[in-house]
């Protein structure tokens, strides 16, 4: 429906996450459901860099498949509510209601599984409630919405607000390490030394 980078990690213990399962369509829930059977893995947690309802299309299939309720930000949870109308402002109907959320993240609270941890770190401006998820030992986020190559993420929807975004990029994601991987919900990876000089919303 909207192409979105779902992201699927896991270490040697074969515990998992799924961070933003944007599948729509029974091909795409099949083909992730088959990736995590294929490779035999335990999905301890399943996490929502945020609520927009592209990010959120497969949290009902992963409940479903998996038992696994989206942990998320509270100040995201009102899109739960508007994503039946969202839905149909873009001229179709949802397949499958969404779910409540199973837990909430804060800034700091750290995801555990296996013997890997990421830390939750709070970037509002995209969404109020946008989460960016750090591996600090694999120098790589998980960037949502928020950070994109040569981009950022739109600001006009409810919520949303652009100085904001720019301000916390800058003081929360900009102090990482230059080498930092940038795995955002759309597009291509890229680095946090490459948008700190080439990126044109920070020139």
């Amino acid at each position: 429906m909207f192409p979105v980078n779902c992201y699927v990690l896991w270490d040697e213990t074969n515990e998992a996450v799924v961070i933003d399962p944007g599948c729509y369509y029974e091909e795409e829930k099949a083909q992730l459901k088959g990736f995590i059977t294929d490779f035999n893995l335990q999905v301890k947690h399943l996490l929502n860099t945020h609520l927009h309802l592209d990010h959120i299309f497969g949290n009902p299939f992963m409940l479903k498949e998996f038992g696994l309720k989206a942990e998320a930000n509270q100040a995201d949870e009102f899109w739960i509510e508007e994503a039946p109308k969202q839905s149909r402002m873009f001229g179709f109907q949802l397949k499958e209601q969404p779910v409540p959320l199973g837990r909430y993240l804060h800034d700091g609270d750290i995801v555990n599984f296996g013997h890997t941890r990421l830390e939750c770190i709070h970037v509002p401006g995209h969404s109020p409630g946008s989460l960016v998820f750090h591996c600090a030992p694999e120098h790589c986020i998980f960037s949502g919405d928020v950070l994109f190559q040569g981009s950022i993420g739109r600001a006009d929807l409810a919520g949303g607000n652009f100085d904001e975004l720019i301000e916390h990029i800058c003081s929360r994601l900009f102090v990482l390490p230059n080498e930092t991987i940038v795995y955002p919900g759309h597009g291509a990876p890229t680095t946090i030394g490459i948008e700190k000089v080439e990126n044109p919303f920070f020139r």
